[in-house]
């Protein structure tokens, strides 16, 4: 059965929410900070009620502040939940910005305190499945690869087959998908790993440069060859010639390149000699070939020479929970670059698994460094991950009745309409982007009057 501390100096309070939630957790009461520590460094529960007001100052928050620091310190994933009254919203907010997970106004009323805690348990529970996962893609990085979906194991499982061959790759996949990693991969697995890896993007030089840079040219060949150089593919001798976006060759260099491919031998720029090259060839591209050979833009005889085996790549929008083992790796990365150490709130990791990643593995890196740097506090919100939409603010109380309770509730209400808006009314994917359950989601509807 899941634990639940109550941290509360009041007994009838204890006892009350003991009653009222036996049935569903392990309950574990305390009624000062120096119990609760006691039983949180023992039991480990995931989840906490905590009241701000604790011995020996229960009218003042101090004990309430440093017990949740405490706790949080020893655990930076635990869901504490903070019981204030309606005059602490200052402190409430405080708490919130010190990682709390949500804060209720005191006296609680059982069945909306019971929707609260479920919904921290099962954020929690998902936190706890997704550092599982984070533990497994460890053990499946591959190559400095990380992917545990069906695809990426079947990539793996190619990048085996393949490396011990001379045969050439094609490897597919839209930009940001890591192909350049199963380039390196494939070479690193290889027999000619020993070797030099030489890599050119086909796409970032000027055509007249080009020719030159994978050939080279005697000297005397064009104006300002002074001497000789080599090309691209000498360098690559004995080792591998990887050439990114091969789509965007120029047609009268896909000749020459078929050529070297056929025969093994390449002339320079300017010159008459037959060189001998023993080089591997791995290609890559982020378009589609079949249609660039349809418009004449790329050589059908060509393909069928460079892609003898093509690699695959998948859109991270397609991998399943791999966004989540690649963003915690890339939170490890970036913590011990900047020297932070910050993690992912369920709110991050709500956007993180909706988002559709158009830029990929490459998109996913840039938003986590981007959010360790300018993330201020100990969490990192949808704000950080650079998200296209501002969560509605705390309301501000239109007159003196208005409760903490009641500001709660209309910004709850607030978030939630927003988020069923945003998603068309799909309930599923609203519950998603807000980080519950879809039927705590309902609940939530229910008890805020919120008719689907």
């Amino acid at each position: 059965m899941r634990k639940l501390l109550i941290v509360d100096d009041n007994e009838d309070i204890r006892q009350q929410l003991k009653w009222g939630l036996t049935q569903e957790y392990q309950v574990l009461l305390a009624a000062d900070a120096r119990e609760a520590l006691s039983l949180f460094k023992s039991e480990h529960p995931p989840v906490v009620v905590l009241d701000l007001g604790l011995p020996p100052y229960p009218d003042s928050s101090v004990e309430g502040f440093r017990c949740l620091d405490e706790m949080l310190g020893l655990n930076p994933v635990t869901k504490v939940i903070m019981l204030t009254g309606n005059n602490e919203r200052e402190n409430a907010l405080k708490a919130m910005r010190m990682g709390a997970f949500d804060f209720y106004a005191k006296p609680p009323v059982l069945s909306e305190l019971k929707v609260m805690i479920g919904r921290a348990f099962h954020i929690a529970n998902i936190e706890e499945q997704n550092s599982a996962l984070s533990s497994l893609g460890e053990a499946e990085e591959q190559w400095g690869m990380t992917g545990k979906c069906a695809e990426m194991q079947a990539v793996y499982t190619t990048i085996r087959k393949v490396a011990a061959s001379n045969a050439p790759i094609l490897i597919v996949g839209e930009s940001g998908t890591g192909k350049e990693l199963v380039a390196a991969a494939i070479h690193e697995a290889s027999l000619r790993r020993k070797g030099p890896l030489v890599a050119i993007n086909c796409g970032a030089i000027p055509e007249n440069l080009l020719e030159s840079e994978l050939f080279g040219h005697e000297k005397g060949a064009f104006t300002g060859a002074h001497t000789a150089v080599r090309g691209k593919l000498q360098y690559a001798h004995k080792g591998t010639l990887f050439l990114d976006e091969i789509g965007e060759l120029p047609v009268n260099l896909q000749v020459k390149l078929l050529r070297f491919l056929q025969e093994g031998t390449i002339q320079r720029v300017g010159g008459r000699e037959e060189i001998p090259i023993d080089a591997r060839t791995t290609c890559a591209t982020n378009i589609d070939i079949q249609k660039a050979i349809e418009e004449g833009r790329f050589r059908e005889d060509l393909y069928y020479r460079i892609g003898v085996v093509t690699i695959k790549l998948p859109p991270l929008r397609d991998r399943g929970d791999d966004v989540l083992l690649l963003a915690d790796n890339f939170l490890k990365f970036y913590c011990k670059e900047n020297k932070k150490k910050v993690r992912l709130s369920p709110a991050a990791v709500a956007f993180l698994k909706r988002h559709d990643w158009p830029g990929n593995v490459r998109e996913l890196r840039n938003r986590i460094q981007r959010a360790v740097i300018m993330c201020d506090g100990s969490s990192i919100g949808p704000l950080d991950l650079g998200c296209d939409f501002e969560p509605p603010p705390i309301p501000a109380p239109s007159n003196d009745s208005l409760s903490l309770r009641e500001a709660r509730e209309r910004m709850e209400r607030e978030m939630i309409l927003s988020a069923i808006e945003r998603q068309s009314g799909n309930i599923l994917k609203a519950a998603e982007e807000l980080g519950v359950s879809r039927p705590t989601l309902y609940d939530l509807m229910k008890k805020l009057s919120i008719h689907q």
